[in-house]
């Protein structure tokens, strides 16, 4: 389920991308490249598409990302040691703190 939502996840980003691309910060985008005095959407209405897919395909992806989040596949297979017994191992591994030498008495 993670793998395909993941997929999911790169398609919706790539369309989002284009989508994106597509659109013009000024308003003209889509009409200004192949936008003809015989249109049969107008200028505000392929805007206001290109806002629509925009804001859906952002949603979707959000959507998606938190699904995402949810589904990451959990170790349930304890293969080797447990985390509390790794911390253990790591305690008994672990060189003691060392202490204070006694001080040197002078030979006489």
């Amino acid at each position: 389920m993670y793998t395909v939502i993941v997929i999911l996840i790169l398609v919706v980003s790539v369309l989002l991308g284009l989508v994106v691309l597509v659109q013009n910060s000024k308003g003209g985008g889509l009409i200004s490249n192949f936008g003809s005095a015989n249109q049969m959407m107008g200028v505000r209405q392929t805007t206001d598409f290109l806002e629509k897919a925009t804001w859906t395909m952002a949603i979707i992806l959000v959507v998606l990302c938190l699904a995402s989040s949810m589904s990451i596949p959990k170790n349930v297979r304890s293969e080797g040691m447990q985390d509390s017994q790794m911390r253990e191992q790591i305690e008994l591994n672990t060189p003691a703190p060392a202490t204070e030498a006694p001080a040197e008495t002078p030979v006489e």
